[in-house]
């Protein structure tokens, strides 16, 4: 199986599938591995994990790979699922095949044979055995005595694409749609399979592959596309991905022919329950709907004094027969706030809204909440909302499309943020009650789990605009299957896949150095101390420290000439901080506690309040800014030692991408300086220039 589409050397369209000749030991290690055991290859999904173990194999190995589904003397590798297959489960213990679970799978290398035994449960289980296998030979590592039992840590593992029928992609940096031109579903079917390649191989299960803001053309993808769906969905299921659809909430009217999107009306239920069981006929595996409604404009059950959970149940009754289920976002705020009203607050909403609901949604309804209470900032507190409803399906929801960290055009890697929002302690149920216990299901119990995400990939021959910016895409699916990896091995494996620098050269560690700082870098020249925005309203790139400060939006600073912050104290102002468990809510609560870099997120502070750091604000904005536009120019400078290390055209390409960020954190450092000298009237104490 190669990559359909024509590609350039240096492009980064083969992405972390490069199955080149690895640089760590070479490729002898693994010349004896030729031939390849698998039976049962009339399953799609089993098929796929032959095709690309045969062409990853060749591409590592230089030498042509076969199939049989017979052992031979010399040592193969041998794939195949439990109780379907008497040579797997030759080689494997009871104990051992009674822990793999259904997308788990074990490999172990047989000690007589030399042959390498990769057993699951199901064929999406190979599947994923069959990559972790190419992973490990792809960075080098040694396959004499393995011994591996993986299951992921998350049920559900899901990209989420904003994409739209009419080719453009909602804060899409990356080029136009893979999906879809000219309203019509591609014809192009040879890169969505190579994008499936590319996410099965981190352990994606799951894609909604329409824009969460459906508008009239997009809702016929239930009806009129259907077809073409199902020719998607075909794609994806061979790499055991399930397809879902974002749905218009008032498709019955849009295109149904009702008057109203009533979830209790007795016609709407019917029209809905005919739509699903027409969808599942020509998608017997289609995963269910994703849900925007009542927020931003978009249609709800609001409108007729219904609630979310009348409006999710309403849509989970029509799936629940197929095994369908209803995945419900919970950013609903009001995006109509008054900017002089200071005591609504939008970082309260989705608790405020949900929360009273726990216990009232169906078995097959899951709640899918951003990691934060605002929207995907470089900065922000995790969602309070998350864990407490214990008697609801929950997903936390994730941004890797860079909206307000770059929009990769600055390299910005968020696998240290999401770790960070992962290893939050919420202490919901005690101390050690972490956000990646919540939403692995292990705290509550919950039928149904896991991580959601907004995609970064268009149709830019690197897929992801920035070539950096696929470590994200990578790290996001490697995170979701198990977030107890660290954010440098991560990394790490995805250097050495992309570029095959084994971990010893200068090359990776500068690489690694790179991604490492980048968050950080990113943060220190932007909106300071948790206060978030201060973007160009609209498309979000670039400084603008008053863009959405006197809008309807409610993202506010309320910088002033004494200083600046959001109050959000119980004691004080908007009563968020309640919204934690007693200890988080006191840690936040008090300015003696409240971590620095949350500081004007929770209160509005003087600007001569001084930090934990022993600065104070203006000062810290000040230093910070000028030190982030100065490590944002070292960020080039470092890349610029990558020069005959990495093919000329990803050279140029990061080279160019580098550069425009170093200007640009410059033009933030002196927007933001400069606002708060002319705000504050305090000088920088070291007499820097600031206009």
């Amino acid at each position: 199986m190669e990559y359909s589409v024509h590609y350039q050397p240096g492009d980064g369209y083969l992405a972390w599938l490069q199955y080149r000749n690895p640089a760590a030991g070479g490729a002898g290690r693994y010349q004896e591995y030729q031939r390849i055991v698998a039976a049962g290859l009339d399953n799609t999904v089993l098929r796929t994990a032959a095709d690309e173990l045969v062409q990853g194999l060749k591409g590592i190995t230089g030498l042509e790979i076969s199939v049989s589904e017979t052992i031979a003397a010399s040592p193969s590798i041998i794939i195949g699922t439990f109780g379907a297959d008497s040579v797997v489960d030759g080689f494997f213990s009871t104990e051992v095949s009674n822990a793999v679970q259904a997308e788990g799978y074990a490999i172990q290398t047989d000690n007589k044979t030399g042959s390498i035994v990769i057993g699951a449960l199901t064929p999406a289980g190979v599947l994923y055995g069959v990559f972790h296998l190419l992973r490990i030979m792809g960075t080098g590592g040694s396959v004499r005595q393995l011994n591996i039992l993986e299951n992921p840590a998350n049920q559900l593992r899901m990209i989420n694409q904003w994409d739209n029928m009419d080719g453009s992609v909602e804060r899409g940096y990356a080029g136009q749609s893979v999906f879809y031109e000219n309203n019509m579903i591609t014809g192009q079917l040879e890169r969505i399979q190579d994008y499936a390649r590319l996410l099965a191989s981190t352990g994606i299960n799951a894609i909604t592959i329409n824009n969460v803001n459906v508008h009239q053309t997009e809702s016929r993808l239930l009806t009129d596309f259907l077809p073409d769906v199902a020719r998607l969905a075909a794609i994806f299921r061979s790499y055991a991905i399930r397809l879902f659809l974002s749905i218009n909430y008032a498709s019955t009217m849009e295109i149904g022919g009702l008057e109203t999107a009533d979830p209790l009306d007795p016609d709407v239920r019917e029209w809905w329950r005919m739509t699903a069981a027409a969808v599942y006929e020509a998608i017997p595996d289609f995963g269910g709907f994703l849900v925007k409604a009542d927020s931003e404009n978009r249609p709800g059950p609001f409108t007729y004094g219904r609630d979310h959970a009348d409006g999710a149940n309403m849509l989970a009754e029509a799936l629940q027969p197929y095994g369908g289920i209803v995945i419900w976002r919970c950013f609903v705020y009001n995006c109509k706030q008054d900017w002089r009203d200071r005591s609504t607050d939008r970082a309260r909403a989705a608790y405020d809204h949900f929360q009273p609901l726990d216990g009232r949604f169906m078995d097959n309804v899951i709640l899918q909440i951003k990691n934060g209470p605002i929207d995907f900032q470089v900065r922000e507190p995790v969602s309070p909302l998350l864990g407490a409803m214990p008697k609801t399906n929950q997903v936390i929801e994730f941004q890797i499309a860079q909206e307000y960290t770059g929009q990769q055009r600055h390299v910005c890697y968020l696998v240290p943020q999401w770790k960070e929002i992962l290893d939050f302690d919420t202490q919901l149920q005690g101390k050690g009650t972490t956000v990646r216990r919540i939403v692995d299901g292990s705290v509550h119990g919950n039928p149904y789990s896991g991580f959601a995400a907004v995609s970064n990939i268009g149709n830019d021959s690197n897929w992801t605009g920035h070539l950096l910016a696929q470590a994200n895409l990578y790290g996001y699916g490697r995170l979701a299957w198990n977030p107890g990896l660290s954010a440098d091995a991560i990394a790490g494996e995805w250097i050495t896949l992309t570029f095959g620098f084994a971990s010893a050269h200068e090359p990776f560690q500068l690489l690694l150095r790179i991604l490492m700082e980048s968050w950080e870098i990113y943060e220190s020249y932007t909106a300071p101390l948790g206060v978030g925005f201060m973007v160009n309203p609209d498309h979000h790139y670039g400084p603008n420290v008053d863009g959405y400060e006197y809008s309807m939006w409610g993202t506010y600073h309320f910088a002033d000439c004494h200083g600046m912050g959001v109050d959000r104290t119980t004691a004080t102002g908007t009563g968020y901080t309640s919204q934690y468990v007693q200890a988080n809510m006191e840690q936040y609560e008090s300015l003696d506690s409240c971590p620095d870099d949350l500081l004007l997120f929770f209160h509005h502070v003087p600007y001569t309040h001084v930090l934990h750091s022993g600065k104070t604000v203006i000062q810290h904005i000040y230093d910070t800014h000028f030190e982030g536009a100065e490590r944002a120019y070292g960020l080039l400078s470092d890349w610029k030692l990558m020069k005959g290390q990495v093919d000329d055209r990803a050279y140029r390409h990061v080279e160019e991408r580098l550069t425009e960020q170093a200007g640009h954190s410059k033009e933030w450092r002196d927007r933001i300086n400069t606002y708060f000298l002319r705000k504050s009237g305090i000088p920088d104490q070291h007499g820097r220039t600031i206009y």
